[in-house]
């Protein structure tokens, strides 16, 4: 860490009341980010983290929140789309209107909130989004189908946005995280027969033998993020405990 690299910017963080969205939020105020918390609930915040409330889903809200932002902090030099929902199940297991609940939160939420800020980064000297992807993008987990085309989508368009905004000054990476050990993910495992069981091959899926924790990613994101990863766009940054490219021996 490079204490300071922030000083002197904004940054917004979606979903940044828990988990790795608040991990994150900790992680910019401490290299010196003023910070927007956006959430749903934003509150029971640490000192010096402005909440606002906002839904990701309802363009309303979204257009709200960014005007807030403007008015809180005086602009917007990084934004964190880090909102996301879970869903577990084969393609015949998730109903259509899951389909629709969980791509319009985690894929067309990314591309909602960012339209909104694109103004705020546009007058920002060092503009930065970071996207919240995912391993489920890149490899087939069991039982992850709808979660695993809204990362996919998220991966995709992340590229996208980054092509379409590079000579804007704006640059746009995605972190792609193993399991992560979360609320988000405490309440995904409820949903199993034997929650214990499944969160042993949670932890043990990852080469490292553990999920990643949410202060890990929260580095990633600072990176990525950072004036100092200025030629840094268009990439997603692993940070999963070896589960795509490592292949160990079993114990």
């Amino acid at each position: 860490m490079s204490a300071g690299e922030y000083d002197g910017l904004r940054a917004a963080v979606t979903g940044g009341a828990s988990g790795i969205g608040r991990a994150t939020a900790l992680e910019l105020q401490a290299r010196g980010a003023r910070v927007a918390v956006l959430d749903l609930a934003p509150v029971d915040l640490p000192d010096g983290l402005v909440g606002i409330a906002c839904d990701v889903t309802s363009d309303e809200s979204v257009a709200a929140a960014l005007a807030a932002v403007r008015e809180e902090l005086g602009g917007l030099d990084v934004l964190v789309n880090n909102a996301g929902i879970s869903a577990v199940g084969t393609v015949e297991q998730n109903p259509s209107s899951e389909w629709t609940r969980v791509l319009d939160v985690n894929v067309v939420g990314i591309a909602r909130v960012t339209a909104a800020a694109l103004p705020l980064l546009r007058a920002s000297d060092h503009a930065a989004v970071v996207n919240l992807c995912s391993i489920a993008a890149f490899n087939g987990l069991p039982l992850r189908a709808l979660y695993s085309a809204t990362k996919g989508a998220v991966y995709g368009l992340t590229l996208a946005m980054a092509t379409d905004h590079v000579r804007e000054g704006i640059r746009v990476n995605c972190v792609s995280p193993g399991t992560v050990d979360t609320p988000f993910v405490a309440r995904m495992l409820e949903r199993f027969d034997d929650p214990v069981a499944e969160r042993a091959a949670l932890d043990a899926r990852q080469a490292t033998g553990r999920m990643v924790s949410p202060e890990e990613i929260a580095h990633a994101i600072a990176y990525l993020g950072s004036p100092l990863a200025g030629s840094t766009t268009g990439t997603s940054l692993l940070v999963d405990g070896g589960v795509t490219t490592l292949r160990v021996r079993p114990v």
